[in-house]
């Protein structure tokens, strides 16, 4: 029996919910920690990076408008998706970041709890953060959390598979919808979580995934006049100062790098990085003649 060749896997960007190539038809060379070839990665132009825009704005009305109870639901099941791979995860991560098979597990592992952890928040972050305030007069004062928008994310450049999901996580899991640009040197891991996201029930364009050179890609997110936030995780002191610059033509929220251990319980910070506060008042009306309210 002669000897078959290896299918070699073709990495695509995911925008739209759909697995386009680069509009530029650039690649590039994607290696492991030995300086091995792995894969030829689609390398984003500027044009990816506004298509990815339109896709997460026209996704925005939908999941922000999506009930939190079900938007938890469906991000439990990218974790049973990413459950189900958690092999080709491990491999991915190995390869990218030095680690032997069993550390790279790990990181799998703790990739897929922390996705079901903010899950989890996703029904509970409103009874955190907003309220009913005390007011002095016949009206309700209420006030609630609501997503920011389209959100932006350089996703950390060391940490491939649970840095990248720690920051993705908690800016859908608030009802923004995000574009996310992988980490230039180890972007397979994130490719890949867009075909786990496509066979999940999130819908198309919630989140969308570029790879390529970091700082020609986030350049026109920063400037882009319909994202609303920018969080700079990957981006070093260089560029996230010119990126906050860009970032401040139409006010964008934007976050910061900085040192951060992911394997550590990440709290909530960056869930309320991109949740605008609404306070609302209604009046209370009367209860009868003795002029007693609610």
């Amino acid at each position: 029996m002669s000897e078959r060749l290896s299918v070699l896997k073709t990495y695509k960007l995911y925008v739209g919910g759909k697995f386009p190539r680069s509009e530029s038809g650039r690649v590039y060379e994607v290696t492991d920690s030995k300086g091995k070839w792995l894969a030829n990665a689609p390398q984003s132009s500027r044009k990816d990076a506004r298509d990815a825009v339109v896709a997460a704005r026209k996704a925005f009305g939908g999941w922000s408008g999506a009930t939190a109870y079900n938007r938890g639901q469906i991000l439990y099941r990218v974790a049973e998706m990413l459950e189900g791979r958690r092999s080709q995860f491990a491999r991915e991560v190995a390869d990218a970041e030095g680690l032997s098979k069993s550390k790279a597990t790990e990181q799998v592992e703790a990739t897929i709890d922390r996705w079901v952890w903010y899950a989890g928040w996703t029904d509970k972050i409103a009874q955190v953060l907003g309220g009913a305030n005390p007011v002095a007069g016949p009206f309700f004062n209420l006030s609630t959390p609501e997503p920011t928008g389209v959100v932006a994310v350089l996703a950390p450049q060391e940490s491939s598979f649970l840095g990248l999901v720690s920051v993705v996580a908690p800016v859908i899991a608030t009802g923004n919808t995000a574009v996310v640009i992988a980490s230039e040197r180890s972007p397979l891991p994130a490719l890949s979580l867009g075909e786990v996201l496509a066979t999940s029930d999130l819908p198309g364009g919630v989140v969308n995934i570029l790879s390529g050179r970091t700082a020609e890609i986030a350049a026109p997110l920063a400037a882009h006049q319909d994202v609303n936030a920018i969080d700079l995780a990957g981006a070093d002191d260089a560029l996230a100062k010119e990126l906050e610059i860009a970032a401040a033509d139409n006010l964008k929220r934007v976050l910061r790098p900085q040192p951060v251990d992911h394997a550590a319980t990440p709290g909530i910070d960056r869930m309320t990085a991109f949740l605008e506060t609404k306070t609302v008042w209604h009046p209370t009306g009367s209860l009868g003649a003795s002029g007693s309210s609610y």
